[in-house]
């Protein structure tokens, strides 16, 4: 866990110091003296001095307790500095900047974990193995470059890896992003991303606190534990965005079922996002630019005016937003006449707003005047200015920093001449600004930042979902697909509706159930699990002939135990769906049914249990909505109660499982109701 000694330490021994700054006990000593006002030691077994510090040979030789250590000596020799420091001179701090644990070998890991037994004895923090370190305004305690600027409206970072944490860094200190603090965790083996999040979360105050959060993580050990923090956070009005790397469709197990075949662990980790309110990132140039957009004036609207003295990176900007849902609206009336007739002749102010090459830093603070105040249907501007090779662009930039910071609607400036205009850029950054090079880039993240919904509640909406007759079922179930009739219990303990079916394996009973059904009727195999692969699904029967004939064909398939009869129906053909993975909990699937989520795959996803909210969000997010809400004069569906259905399944999934895999597909859909006409549910006992 993280504590104080760790956070604001009085002492640091470095176990490893040294005096050559090319080697991480080295520089990881510099870096501390540089900054540090507490008491620093260090252990050397060759020196009695280094860097001017007074150098010891054995953890027993030092002169006082020490708060935290960090540890920059071979593998092998770690556990025994962390048990003598731990047990001689009260530590309860550990840094391990050392490789060579469990991320090398199954050697590496028993030092591993004898570093953790010996920190936990005490009640320690540990921080790594195999880590650049922690940078916070206490103390540098990290041997690589660069180290920001620190600023307690900076963002704090936490990476599972030391490169990319530098990496985001050179990245993030390129585009003026301002760090608060950094944690490099490592191999995670006794404090990982999640626990630094909760330090975070539980020690946040809305008035000293940072309220922008990066995280960089390659493993999520306690996803529970993640969404309970990172939701707490963004409800106290924290941002937070997030790369996880390391999932990819070449870690999908195979699956029976269609849910089973398009869920993965990413497909888990996007919907824990999602609920937590975390923008999830794919590379570290969109996790910096978008943490950028965190630091810029929030955007409240939709609308966006593009001023730009360049013609096609508006014209990239404009598809870039446009795409991601913020528009681009056209300025036009008296207020625009006036803004055009202070502009060069051939300027544009219809949006985007081009004043041409020649435009000069007056014209550009009329632009942004007129935005601000005279066209109230424009929520934002984006500044396109580089260098046109004509005049010095230093007075331009002096007017988008004052306007910045005048501005009650947000300023977002793209200033890609990094190589013609680095001095003035560089001047631009020094005065607390941040920079878009790339349009392209920042629409990108704009708009996921714009698009991410508020957290899911903690709470769970029951319904009124009969969670104990659910379990008692699920405990007399065998492993394996369940039969018809036990999904068809499950379900009615849910309030899911489905349609009226009886199994019939006997030809006697055929024609009786058929009429009583009524025609036409639906008739499906019993036994094989892909029934259509195997050709088990008659639809439209109408007659006692086909009726018999149907029920003759589908008995001699391999397998066939008897068969469904139900009524036909007519209506959309809807999916859902749901895949147990392991941590997360429950990865509920929906969309249309047939060709959109076998070919097209047009699913959303989401984590069991969902809120309405929630479910609604996953319906919005479909391609096929119009469709479901009514096209060309077809009718829609019941939304609502789609929607509402979705809730029910995540709850009955929260309370049961043992279901592994589950598949609803069709549901049948009308603007007047929807009912389950196929489905398949695998369990697992443990």
């Amino acid at each position: 866990m993280i504590n104080n000694q760790l956070i604001n330490p009085q002492s640091i021994v470095v176990v490893g110091g040294s005096g050559d700054l090319q080697k991480p006990g080295g520089k990881i000593l510099y870096n501390i003296l540089e900054c540090f006002r507490g008491d620093v030691f260090v252990i050397n077994l060759k020196q009695e001095e280094v860097q001017g510090v007074k150098a010891y040979s054995r953890v027993e030789e030092l002169p006082q307790d020490i708060d935290m250590a960090v540890v920059a000596v071979a593998a092998k020799y770690c556990p025994e500095v962390v048990r003598d420091l731990a047990q001689q001179k009260n530590t309860k701090a550990f840094i391990v900047i050392s490789a060579g644990f469990s991320e090398e070998n199954k050697v590496g890991a028993g030092y591993e974990k004898q570093i953790v037994e010996e920190v936990n004895k005490v009640g320690g923090c540990l921080i790594g193995p195999n880590c650049i370190g922690v940078i916070n305004h206490h103390h540098h305690s990290i041997f690589t470059e660069p180290i920001p600027r620190l600023d307690p409206g900076g963002a704090d970072f936490i990476s599972g890896s030391g490169a990319t944490a530098v990496f985001v860094l050179e990245t993030g200190v390129a585009l003026g992003l301002k760090f608060n603090s950094i944690f490099s965790v490592g191999n995670s083996a006794q404090t990982g991303v999640e626990d630094v999040l909760a330090y975070l979360d539980e020690t946040y105050n809305p008035e000293t606190s940072s309220r922008i959060k990066l995280l960089y993580i390659e493993s999520i050990n306690d996803p529970d534990k993640l969404l309970h923090h990172a939701r707490s956070l963004v409800n106290k009005g924290c941002k937070i965005a997030a790369i996880k790397s390391g999932t990819s469709e070449a870690g999908m197990r195979a699956a029976s079922s269609h849910t089973g075949a398009m869920a993965s662990s990413d497909m888990a980790v996007d919907a824990l996002f999602r609920k937590a309110g975390i923008v999830r990132c794919n590379g570290r140039l969109e996790l910096a630019t978008v943490a950028a957009v965190f630091m810029a004036r929030e955007l409240n609207g939709d609308n966006m005016a593009v001023i730009t003295h360049a013609g096609g990176p508006a014209v990239m900007l404009t598809d870039s937003l446009s795409q991601g849902g913020i528009k681009i609206p056209t300025i036009e009336g008296p207020k625009a006449n006036k803004l055009q007739e202070k502009l060069f002749e051939g300027s544009s102010v219809g949006n985007p707003i081009d004043f041409l090459a020649t435009g000069t830093a007056e014209q550009l603070g009329e632009i942004i005047d007129a935005c601000e105040k005279d066209f109230d249907h424009i929520d934002a501007m984006a500044v396109i200015f580089g260098s046109p090779g004509l005049f010095p662009v230093r007075e331009v930039y002096d007017v988008l920093h004052t306007k910045m910071r005048t501005c009650s609607k947000p300023i977002f400036p793209i200033l890609p001449s990094v190589v013609n205009a680095d001095d003035d850029i560089k001047y631009f950054l020094s005065k607390g600004n941040i920079n878009f090079p790339d349009e392209v880039m920042l629409g990108h993240a704009l708009t996921k930042v714009h698009k991410t919904q508020a957290p899911g509640r903690e709470s769970i909406e029951m319904k009124d979902v009969d969670i104990h007759a659910i379990r008692n079922l699920i405990k007399g179930f065998e492993n394996g697909y369940l039969k018809p009739q036990q999904v068809q219990q499950l379900f009615e303990a849910a309030g899911i509706p489905t349609v009226k079916e009886v199994f019939v394996n006997d030809e006697k009973m055929l024609e009786k159930t058929a009429e009583e059904i009524g025609y036409p009727v639906v008739m499906k195999v019993v036994g094989p699990i892909h029934k259509t692969d195997v050709e088990g699904v008659s639809l439209n029967i109408h007659t006692k002939t086909h009726l018999i004939n149907e029920f003759n064909r589908l008995m001699k398939i391999e397998g066939a135990q008897g068969v469904i009869l139900q009524p036909m129906l007519k209506g959309t053909e809807l999916f859902i769906g749901a895949k147990y993975e392991p941590k997360f909990g429950h990865v509920v699937l929906c969309g249309m049914g047939g060709i959109f989520v076998e070919v097209l795959k047009d699913v959303s996803s989401g984590l069991a249990p969902l809120s309405t909210a929630e479910a609604q969000d996953m319906v919005n997010n479909l391609r096929s909505k119009a469709i479901l809400e009514g096209l060309r004069g077809n009718d829609g569906i019941n939304i609502d109660q789609f929607v509402d259905i979705i809730v029910r399944l995540s709850v009955m999934l929260r309370f049961a499982t043992e279901i592994k895999e589950l598949d609803i597909n069709p549901l049948m859909g009308t603007k007047d109701s929807i009912i389950t006409v196929d489905a398949r549910i695998r369990i697992e006992h443990a």
